[in-house]
């Protein structure tokens, strides 16, 4: 009998061990997994840590919901399958309900081939342990400078040219829900 309760002691006290051992997932993680999996193309893994309502915005997009949302992960994940594209991040910051990070991406812009280095402060919310909410926020400007060069530089702080370019992207978007 006091074998049996000495086993059993010591099989609570290793389970004990290993559960505080065991590293809680937190909010700077899920961050972290999603910049990593778009440094390597992986859409599907970035898609899996976004909430089935996400709401998305950025500057070149506009407001994306849902699906949508997801599915221009996707899109641009596969457009940049065979291409030099490179995404790096920084200053990850997290609570259980919001978050940030820094990122940048380094490619070279299909429509001009000119070389694009963009820089982006994204804001995040959470819920349910994913993310419901993601902001994307860099200087549309600056960026228009590097993607379309002389016509970006008279063009691309205009409200016109936001305009054009969210109907544009939202086009192609609707092309690549289309196939899928």
């Amino acid at each position: 009998m006091l074998k049996h309760i000495l086993v059993l002691i010591i099989t609570v006290t290793a389970s004990v061990n290993l559960l505080s051992q065991s590293k809680t997932i937190t909010m700077e993680d899920t961050i972290t997994k999603f910049y990593e999996a778009f440094a390597n193309k992986d859409a599907e893994t970035m898609v899996s840590l976004y909430h089935d309502s996400i709401r998305f915005h950025d500057p070149a997009f506009g407001e994306l919901k849902g699906e949508r949302a997801k599915n221009m992960w996707r899109m641009l994940c596969e457009s940049q399958k065979d291409q030099e594209f490179i995404v790096t991040f920084h200053n990850v910051q997290a609570n259980d309900e919001e978050g940030m990070a820094q990122w940048e991406a380094k490619y070279t812009f299909s429509a001009t081939n000119r070389k694009v280095h963009n820089k982006i402060t994204a804001q995040f919310k959470f819920k349910d342990g994913k993310i419901i909410e993601h902001i994307d926020s860099f200087n549309l400007h600056a960026w228009s400078k590097q993607a379309l060069g002389f016509t970006g530089t008279l063009l691309g702080g205009t409200n016109f040219f936001k305009k054009k370019l969210q109907k544009k992207t939202n086009s192609l978007l609707d092309s690549y829900e289309a196939k899928k």
